[in-house]
């Protein structure tokens, strides 16, 4: 990807900094290596939206000039949208973000295909013991409601295994939900496999596609799924807006009631500025995605090889290997853009702390007695003194080569000038109380990262 003018080659310009008061010290000298939290807006992007914040601003729903401008705006969106995933437009539904893509794929189904005929029951559901918090959670609430659910283990590096989704099903299941692409680690599960196996056994299948959309390419046939979310603020489309993918014929019960709004399946006035930004973002990937894979891949590569040469006792979480190149034993493939890196016997909110111009994110909160690990490195079984010093750094479009220079320097720097310590004497990982599965890890994010301000894994 070329740099001649640094972040211009890929469509950011400087001077936009200056639209925002606060923003022109971050953009100068911070270095942004959280991309799996949250994205900035793509220009090109933000250029789509502006029509529909000062001219197109309407509501979509009525007949008049202004209605119907706006109405084409939305249609032209959810074209642009089914176009990259490869579905129709009609299969489409727009939602205020990821979470609420996974809350009505899950609550929706639970709800509307519980009882397939007289005396039979679907109330089971099968997910991973490494989904994001927008599917345990929902997961956790039907148990709530009576619904039997199956956390599956995943391995050493962070994979489902088919077989175990094979064993876990039964004739009551009614839903698959596994993730497409882990958000900590990156590795990307065998969604088609595991999709293969559900329909076989009767029940639906749901895939989390926040991570992996944008990085890799996300199709609903080649994934054989049912269900399919979309989370736009990770994929360079702002915040608030998001969509799921439901495949013709399945019926989903409601979450909001009220006007017949996205054919009658979601009520409320359209977003209809966002939707534009979801769908210019969408038209970029399907354009730009094999420039952009190599982007990030060559980023992440360049940014794991200069802190793995530094001499310090580190390691990978997950596998090595690329989308490109899969695990030859095991066939694991991770996100191009996603390094989970523990370096041993450190604290990883103690790094990031010595760490400010470099945004990321930790996957351990440390205190005098006890451990905090995400519930993702718990899963993966990852050694506790390499887990406490984990970090999730992870390119996007925009990262330059002058940046990852500059991360690799001041990682190294602060992990050289800090003395590895002991595990914690009498700790080890803390239990949580609100997990269903036999992981020793804290719920996601921290209690210690959200009451005290110490970073955290959030998306």
């Amino acid at each position: 990807m070329p740099e001649k003018n640094g972040r211009r080659a890929l469509g950011y310009n400087v001077a936009d900094a200056l639209l925002y008061p606060s923003s022109m010290e971050t953009a100068m000298t911070g270095i942004y290596l959280d991309y799996n939290a949250t994205t900035p807006i793509d220009p090109l992007v933000a250029e789509a939206m502006l029509p529909y914040v000062h001219g197109f601003y309407g509501n979509p729903s009525s007949g008049h000039l202004f209605g119907r401008s706006a109405r084409a705006g939305v249609d032209h969106a959810r074209a642009q949208v089914a176009s990259l995933i490869g579905c129709s437009p009609d299969d489409l539904m727009f939602t205020s973000g990821g979470t609420e893509a996974n809350n009505h794929a899950i609550k929706g189904v639970a709800r509307a295909n519980h009882s397939t005929g007289p005396g039979e029951r679907r109330d089971h559901i099968i997910t991973s013991a490494i989904e994001h918090p927008a599917v345990t959670e929902v997961c956790r609430w039907l148990e709530g409601q009576g619904y039997r659910v199956t956390y599956l283990p995943v391995d050493e590096l962070g994979m489902v295994d088919p077989r175990q989704v094979e064993e876990a099903i039964s004739p009551s299941t009614l839903l698959v939900t596994i993730m497409h692409a882990n958000n900590e680690v990156g590795t990307v599960q065998p969604i088609a496999e595991i999709a293969e196996i559900a329909h076989r056994h009767g029940a639906l299948m749901h895939s989390d596609c926040a991570q992996s959309v944008g990085k890799i390419p996300v199709r609903v046939d080649d994934l054989g799924v049912d269900l399919l979310s979309i989370a736009g603020h990770k994929l360079y489309a702002p915040k608030g807006i998001g969509a799921l993918y439901i495949r013709p014929g399945l019926r989903l019960e409601k979450l909001m009631h009220g006007a017949n709004h996205e054919h009658d399946r979601r009520a409320g006035t359209e977003n209809v500025i966002g939707m534009a930004g979801l769908g210019k973002a969408c038209e970029l990937i399907e354009r730009n995605l094999p420039q952009y894979a190599a982007h990030m891949s060559e980023m992440r590569d360049r940014l794991e090889q200069g802190l793995l040469s530094s001499g310090v006792d580190a390691r990978v979480n997950g596998t090595r290997r690329c989308r490109a190149v899969p695990d030859e034993q095991s066939g694991a493939e991770r996100l191009p853009n996603t390094l989970s890196i523990s370096f041993r016997g450190v604290e990883a909110d103690r790094m990031l702390a010595s760490l400010p111009t470099v945004a990321a994110s930790a996957g351990a909160a440390c205190h005098s007695d006890t451990v905090e690990v995400s519930h993702v490195l718990a899963a993966m079984n990852v050694p506790e003194e390499y887990a406490m010093g984990t970090l999730r750094l992870t390119v996007g479009r925009f990262t330059t080569t002058e940046e990852i220079e500059r991360a690799i320097a001041e990682v190294n720097e602060v992990v050289a000038s800090m003395t590895p310590i002991p595990s914690a004497a009498g700790g080890g990982l803390r239990e949580s109380h609100n997990q269903s599965t036999a992981i020793t890890a804290i719920p996601y994010p921290s209690r210690h990262s959200r009451e005290s301000g110490n970073p955290g894994i959030l998306g």
